[in-house]
């Protein structure tokens, strides 16, 4: 045995069973993250000094894993896993696996000085893969259905985080989660639970976000016609009504208490006249909820120029049939 590996066997020993001064803790910041197959690097806060150190050491869960003298000794398992910074007594520890993770101690014995000493924990994650969303299949109707969203995933899960069209999802009156925040429970379901749910799964070292696509059947709810309340006489009037519905309402049109041949969102009247004046009454219909709402509106003329031309037609009509 050389002279500079008898000296680091000296104060290895020493330090160990006379407890010499041991300088701060001269690795970076920990704890540190890693991936399974990937690499992580232990770094220390040494400069280079100008003569090597006379001994590096490192050990997992108290056991040595490789010593650097003027020759190195690594243990079976590490051979070709770990390299190591003889300038810094810095480690690269590479192709890891799960159990990697725990404590690891760097020792270092300088030409100078007391021995220098550091620790640091590393945790191991097997990347997040295959995120999914399920929910029961069924046909969720307003008020009247409950369902429940489960995040699965596979690898080293630290976190769920759920939104709902990409912002963050909260307990209410109506939801809930489970302790693990894997599942979502919806009872029951309201037409603002109607929308896209994502799941983020995440670890230190990988995210996976998906989404899933929840109907919840409502309506139809906010009736409303979209037109003119009053027209001069000879314009074309456009009315549109409208609904809030999943699926789409059926609309169906009467005039004046009287059933009509419009079927759909729009009624149109290509030439407004006396015949035109009145109630419209639109109808939708959820034929999923089978719920059905309908709203009025009393289309007028307006007393412009114009409309003294059609009075006169509205009066002279009025003679007539008094005439009769």
């Amino acid at each position: 045995m050389d002279k500079m590996m008898l000296r680091a066997a000296v104060l290895l020993i020493l330090s160990g069973h006379l407890g010499l001064c041991v300088g701060e803790d001269i690795l970076s910041p920990g704890p540190l993250s890693g991936a399974v197959a990937g690499l992580v690097k232990f770094t220390t806060n040494l400069v280079p000094p100008k003569n090597p150190f006379l001994s590096v050491s490192w050990s997992f869960k108290g056991l040595n894993i490789i010593t650097s003298t003027s020759t190195n000794t690594t243990q079976p398992g590490y051979v070709s896993r770990i390299t190591l910074d003889r300038a810094t007594g810095g480690l690269e520890l590479r192709n890891l696996v799960l159990e990697d993770s725990g404590e690891y101690t760097v020792t270092i014995i300088p030409h100078e000085g007391p021995q220098k000493q550091g620790k640091t924990t590393l945790t191991v994650y097997a990347p997040i893969t295959g995120a999914t969303v399920r929910s029961p299949v069924a046909v969720l109707i307003e008020e009247r259905s409950s369902t429940n969203l489960t995040c699965e995933a596979s690898g080293s899960i630290g976190s769920r985080i759920w939104m709902k069209d990409g912002r963050p999802l909260h307990p209410s009156s109506r939801l809930s989660f489970s302790a693990d925040n894997r599942t979502v429970f919806i009872q029951p379901v309201h037409f603002s639970n109607h929308g896209t749910y994502q799941c983020r799964v995440s670890n230190p070292v990988s995210t996976m976000t998906v989404a899933h696509n929840l109907t919840v059947n409502f309506g139809p709810h906010n009736i409303s016609i979209i037109g003119p309340s009053a027209a001069t006489p000879g314009q074309r009037v456009m009315l549109q009504c409208t609904a809030d519905s999943v699926p789409l309402a059926n609309f169906n049109w009467m005039f004046n208490g009287n059933e009509t041949r419009v079927n759909n969102s729009m009624y149109i009247i290509e030439r407004l006249g006396l015949e035109n004046i009145g109630n419209y009454t639109c109808s939708a219909r959820n034929m999923v909820t089978m719920l059905e709402n309908s709203t009025m509106l009393n289309l007028r003329a307006s007393c412009t120029a114009p409309c003294w031309s059609f009075s006169v037609l509205v009066i002279s009509a009025a003679t007539l049939s008094v005439l009769k």
